[in-house]
């Protein structure tokens, strides 16, 4: 017997189109490009050849349309892995929820999504203007930790490994890290021979889950320096961002194949910045629509 969905689980707004995103089955392409900035959903899209929709609601705006000879959906997440868990579920319904009938399809539809941001270097080989390309994701978000199947997904050995050296107890940075692997398929052909792979830790937050301190101390004040030298099997961090744990861990629970690809705006290790990245990440844009 098939699942039902019932409307407290499920919201389906008056239109047909899923609840937070505003976005209608039909709409969806089977190439999903996700992005932080709403604003960022435009130049991606002005790459497109034609735009069949585009719709927002909050921090969610969506253009899908095509770009030589392929159809991709664009939608922007906001910040955050509680965002990545909106956004991933709605579309992960859209494919492969009917709407009418609020069952399962009976033909699972498996989709390809490249998340496509900026994030801060931890290593000498990450300065900025670097593509680094999300090989592993630590979580910090403890997200994936709600859902059925995360030990059958995530890297065990290599937590336990990361937990050991960052010598946590109790609720310490609090809760505790997941490890998952992003597609290795997508990577290969995303990153190619010409972008960083790299170890990412997805933080819940920007500051003091980053190392920054401004008025409050942190918990753990050599927090990034234990991060910036723990090496396992070859694996070092090799940046910061705020998503790619949840996109690579939720897609792999539900069957899709995920990755996600940022440009180094920062790097903490030699404290440099460059706020005036807006430019040049066009070009990452580019490569992701040539290659996805």
């Amino acid at each position: 017997m098939k699942k039902y969905f019932p409307s407290s689980e499920l919201i389906i707004n008056e239109d047909g189109s899923v609840f937070h995103l505003h976005v209608k089955p039909e709409w969806l392409a089977d190439k999903v490009i996700l992005v932080g900035d709403p604003g960022r959903v435009a130049l991606v899209a002005s790459h497109f050849e034609n735009k069949e929709c585009e719709v927002e609601s909050r921090e969610f705006k969506t253009i899908t349309g095509t770009y030589k000879g392929k159809r991709i959906t664009v939608v922007s997440t906001g910040i955050g892995c509680d965002n990545i868990d909106i956004v991933m579920n709605e579309l992960d319904a859209l494919a492969n929820i009917d709407f009418n009938t609020r069952e399962e399809k009976d033909n699972f539809r498996p989709l390809e999504l490249v998340r496509i941001g900026t994030c801060g270097g931890l290593q000498p080989n990450t300065p900025v203007g670097t593509f680094v390309c999300s090989q592993k994701s630590i979580g910090f978000d403890g997200l994936l930790n709600f859902y059925a199947g995360r030990n059958e997904v995530c890297d065990l050995p290599f937590e336990r490994a990361f937990l050991n050296h960052m010598s946590w107890s109790g609720n310490m940075c609090a809760p505790a890290p997941y490890v998952i692997d992003a597609s290795g398929e997508l990577i290969d052909r995303i990153a190619k021979d010409d972008m960083v792979r790299g170890v990412t830790i997805a933080a819940g937050g920007f500051f003091g889950p980053q190392g920054r301190e401004l008025r409050v101390p942190l918990a753990d004040p050599k927090q990034n320096d234990k991060i910036e030298a723990f090496e396992y099997k070859g694996f070092k961090i090799t940046n910061f961002e705020m998503e790619s744990s949840a996109l690579a861990g939720l897609s792999r629970l539900m069957g899709h194949k995920a990755m996600t690809v940022c440009m180094v705006i920062a790097n903490r290790l030699i404290k440099e910045a460059n706020t005036g990245y807006k430019n040049t990440i066009d070009t990452l844009i580019k490569t992701v629509l040539d290659r996805i």
